[in-house]
This record gives structure tokens, C-alpha cells and sequence, in this order.
């Protein structure tokens, strides 16, 4: 069923989904018509494509309460044991603001402070995911931010208006500002503000491809977390493997979506073969088996490598999203790797882990562009300032050679703003 192949001969294909041309122009005619007409597009957009008429966009207290009265108590101790870790994690990203004095007088540093404000998307419907929530909002938190809203789609059932799981995330985090509003609409009420949403300093987490369409076309205006594609796993194993995690951890990625990557990488052709029929066996009953049967066909595959060394290279290659590494000394072939959002070390450490509960983060670059980015952290809800202060002496000292630097770039004038101070302040040279 998936494609086997000798490692050497495996051509990576990246794709960055940037919709089409349709796509496109619809998402730039729903956020220019939330900027000209507010809160009124916001209910048009919503009856047009959730087929819900909405009267308050605000999600009130006493929906909230009726959330917690449809989730199950398993859930919500599960919820709130996995905030505390990633919570606890990310405790350990905060930086402080530090300034370096020198005997001359002059002092540099950087001033770190929070954004202000945040706006977290949250998928609805069959995509809703409350540890997206946590996962979003948490580090946002940790930074210090002081105004964090949510965004949701409307749900069809439930007497909370919008997912119970995703209500009970939200207030768990400690989120009191959700709006029930999905779509491109909803990124555009957070990008430009409308009556009842006032605009934000940056919007983070997934949706479909309108949503990611539209914090591409309001970047600039806030900053954005990424546009994220389909999700990818590698597993790098050897012949101490156990097939059966192998598959399960294939199958795990693979009933996201029918674009899902879920590759292995091995040593060993005996290990190979015996995870190839795994899959086979553990599709059988899969409830997602459709969407994950299609994704190991199109997007999945299995290596087979020389060597370690062989098989470290294709996997920095990939620069995959997540990469579990199941060999006889994990730790030694993780200090070999370059490239990759998440990596679980061991046969227990399961990408469910940290999906959902060990801490680090789970929103990760994917399309190869870990080679380049991080996870989602503290620092993504921060903005450094650099400060500068100089005394008399030191401009003094350094004057003559800040200027030769200007006008060598051609620039008198800024040249001529070190010269008057230097010439007024006792150096008439300059």
C-alpha cells in the first residue's frame, strides 16, 4: 500500500498552497467588505455560510456555563493536567529586558514587552480541536499579553451556540473575549476591528483555506503566525523498532487530512515490510480509514536508508513537522539532526504525546519550513525595542568615525547631525 523505495531515490515535492484564483478573490471581497461595513457583513457572512443567523456576536457568561454542563469530567481533568504542562513549559521561554552599561557612559539593550492584543482563531465543526486553544493562548499568556480573543465558527447543535469543548478550552485559558464568527470574515473583524470587535495586534492558530488566504492578504496590517499546511510526520527507525508503534504513528498523522505526509525512514527492509502490513491491518477499522487510506496512497512512503548516516540526511531533507526517532541510541542520532519542528525521542514518546499533553508546543512549521522557523512560543507574542544612550564623551570619542560612515553612504545630513553636537560640545574639529 505505501510506496517503498531505497532513500536515495526518494524526490521530495514541496507545494505551498496559495488557493486559486477564485479562492483569492473571494477572501480579498469578504475582508474589504468587513473593513467598509462592520458588524452587519459579520451576520451576512455567517447566515451565507454557516447557515446560522446570529444575533449577538459576543459569547456570553451564561454560555459558558451551559459548555461545562455538556463536556465530560475526563475531559476536563485531562484539559487542565495538560494546560499545566504546556503552561509549565513555557514558564521556561520567558526573557527579561537587559541593558549593558560601558566606563565611557554609553549604554545599550533591549526592552521586551508583550503585544497588547491577540486574536486566536479556533477551527469549528469536525475540525475542532480544544488543545489548539490551549496551545494558542497559553504562550500568550506566559508573555504576558494582556487582551486575548477568540474567534470560532458557529456550531449547527449544541446549546452553547459554538462547540462545547472549544467554550470550555477557551475559559480553562483564561480567555474572556470570544466571538462566535469564522471564516475570512472573522480574520478580517480581527485585523480591522467593526463595531463590536476592536482590531488586533497579531492573529495566530489554523482553519481551512479561506482563513489562511486571509491572514496572507492582512499581513502587514497585523503580524501573523504562519500560513500552515498540511501536516507531516518521519519516523527514523532501526531494526529495534517495534512495526506496530511504527504504524499506529503513521496513522495518527495520516487521518488529519488526505494531504497529510506520513513517511518512514529506516535501516532495516525487514522492519520495513513488516510496517507496511501493520498499516494495511490497522486501516481495516480506522473510523477516519477513507481520509487516511488516501493520505498513506498519495503522501506516504517508506525508505530505506544504507545506513543511519543516510537516513539522517533524508530526514533533514524533509525538515519534517514531526519526527519520532525510534533507533537503539535516540539521543545520539537527535544531536544529528538540523531540521525539524518536534522531535520525539524513544518508542513511548508517541506524537500524541505532545499533541496533547507533555508541553512543548504542537503548532509547528510544516512544508519543509523548519529548515527556517520554530514552533510557537513565548517569544511570538513579543516585540523587542533596542535602546541606546549616549554620553557627551563617548560621541566625543566616536563621532568623527560615525560621520565617516554616513558620508561615505552619501548621507550629509545625517553626518551633519553628529558634526553641530560635536562642534558645540567641545570638539570644533568634528
Amino acid at each position: 500500500m505505501m510506496k517503498m523505495m531505497p532513500a536515495a531515490e526518494f524526490v521530495l515535492e514541496r507545494t505551498a498552497d496559495y488557493g486559486s484564483e477564485e479562492q483569492n478573490r473571494t477572501v480579498r471581497e469578504i475582508v474589504d467588505t468587513v473593513r467598509r461595513e462592520g458588524d452587519a457583513a459579520l451576520r451576512r457572512y455567517t447566515e451565507q455560510f454557516d447557515k446560522i443567523r446570529i444575533d449577538s456576536l459576543r459569547v456570553g457568561e451564561d454560555e459558558l456555563q451551559a459548555a461545562y454542563g455538556l463536556v465530560e469530567e475526563d475531559f476536563l481533568d485531562a484539559l487542565r493536567k495538560a494546560a499545566a504542562n504546556i503552561r509549565a513549559y513555557h514558564e521556561k521561554q520567558k526573557r527579561n529586558s537587559w541593558v549593558d552599561m560601558q566606563p565611557d557612559g554609553t549604554m545599550t539593550g533591549l526592552m521586551i514587552r508583550p503585544l497588547r492584543r491577540v486574536g486566536v482563531y479556533v477551527p469549528g465543526g469536525t475540525a475542532a480541536y480544544p488543545s489548539s486553544v490551549l496551545m494558542n493562548v497559553i504562550p500568550a499568556q506566559v508573555a504576558g499579553v494582556p487582551e486575548i480573543v477568540m474567534v470560532t465558527p458557529p456550531a449547527t447543535a449544541g446549546e452553547a451556540g459554538i462547540n462545547p469543548y472549544i467554550l470550555v478550552a477557551a475559559a480553562e485559558a483564561g480567555v474572556k473575549e470570544m466571538y462566535r464568527i469564522g471564516g475570512a470574515q472573522a480574520v478580517a473583524a480581527l485585523a480591522y476591528g467593526t463595531e463590536s470587535i476592536r482590531p488586533v495586534d497579531k492573529i495566530v492558530g489554523p482553519g481551512n483555506i479561506y482563513v489562511a488566504l486571509a491572514k496572507r492578504y492582512v499581513y502587514g496590517a497585523v503580524d501573523i503566525d504562519s500560513i500552515a499546511g498540511p501536516t507531516e510526520i518521519v519516523v527514523l527507525a532501526d531494526d529495534t523498532a517495534d512495526p506496530s508503534y511504527i504504524a499506529a504513528d503513521l496513522l495518527s498523522q495520516a487521518e488529519h487530512d488526505v494531504m497529510a505526509s506520513a513517511i518512514l525512514v529506516t535501516v532495516s527492509e525487514t522492519l520495513a515490510r513488516a510496517v507496511a502490513d501493520e498499516v494495511r491491518r490497522q486501516l481495516a477499522d480506522l473510523p477516519r480509514k477513507d481520509i487516511a487510506e488516501r493520505s498513506v496512497l498519495q503522501r506516504g512512503a517508506i525508505l530505506i536508508a544504507r545506513d543511519l548516516e543516510e537516513g539522517v540526511a533524508v530526514v533533514n531533507r524533509i525538515a519534517p513537522e514531526h519526527l519520532e526517532i525510534i533507533v537503539a541510541s535516540p539521543l545520539e542520532a537527535a544531536a544529528r539532526i538540523e531540521n525539524a519542528g518536534a522531535i520525539f525521542l524513544g518508542p513511548y514518546s508517541s506524537e500524541p504525546v505532545g499533541d496533547y499533553f507533555a508541553g512543548p508546543n504542537h503548532i509547528l512549521p510544516t512544508n519543509g519550513t523548519a529548515r527556517f522557523s520554530s514552533p510557537l512560543g513565548v517569544d511570538d507574542f513579543l516585540k523587542k525595542t533596542s535602546l541606546i544612550s549616549y554620553s557627551k564623551n563617548a560621541l566625543l570619542e566616536n563621532g568623527r568615525m560615525i560621520m565617516t560612515l554616513a558620508r561615505r553612504e552619501g548621507l550629509e545630513a545625517h553626518a551633519r547631525a553628529i558634526e553641530i553636537r560635536l562642534k558645540k560640545e567641545g570638539n570644533p574639529n568634528g
